[in-house]
């Protein structure tokens, strides 16, 4: 299969994770779809001074988001609330470098490995693994598609020195293309009526 549609790409994914909860052929939807697919150029969004979160689809199954960064731009270390999370490299290079917490209390967080990921590449977390950030790689800028087995509404954010961390709610930048002017709850809201919203 061949995947250049993100509605399709959606509809494979909902058909993968029903019958398999632990999406064993997601990851190979995702590469496909990074490697073939074009149309995600309408939901890109870049800011100043962040990257930005963009709101392709959601259903009771998962969330699909298209994150874009800019050079120098990076996420905070973060949990993923207990849900998978796999991410696919549609433009640039991306790195992710992994951390945990160091037994005992307080101290800073122990950083793993580095990885870099080019176009089509597929990476995949869960917080069994690994806390993790991401970014671009040196001097550059990237596109990633985010699926997360459930949706994320919220997430832990830590301190790389103290290990501290703060519960914190995801919101969206734009919404299927559309700039986000809602707060994530109505937006979570309209698509739980199951259709995409507006801005």
């Amino acid at each position: 299969m061949t995947l250049t549609d993100v509605d399709e790409l959606c509809t494979a994914i909902r058909g993968s994770l029903v019958g398999d909860p632990r999406g064993i052929k997601v990851a190979k939807l995702l590469e496909d779809y990074a490697l073939h697919a074009r149309d995600w150029r309408a939901f890109c969004h870049f800011a100043e001074g962040r990257y930005t979160r963009n709101l392709v689809y959601r259903c009771a199954e998962f969330e699909l988001l298209l994150l874009c960064w800019g050079a120098g731009h990076e996420s905070p270390i973060h949990c993923h609330d207990g849900q998978d999370c796999w991410m696919a490299v549609l433009d640039g290079e991306l790195e992710e470098v992994h951390f945990r917490q160091r037994r005992g209390p307080g101290g800073a967080l122990a950083e793993g490995r580095t990885s870099r990921f080019q176009r089509g590449g597929v990476a995949f977390i869960h917080d069994a693994i690994a806390l993790h950030l991401i970014r671009p790689a040196p001097r550059s800028s990237g596109v990633s598609l985010h699926l997360y087995a459930g949706a994320i509404d919220r997430c832990r954010v830590f301190e790389r020195e103290t290990g501290r961390s703060e519960l914190v709610t995801l919101g969206y930048d734009t919404v299927r293309g559309e700039v986000c002017t809602k707060p994530p709850e109505a937006v979570r809201a309209e698509w739980g009526r199951g259709g995409p919203p507006a801005g």
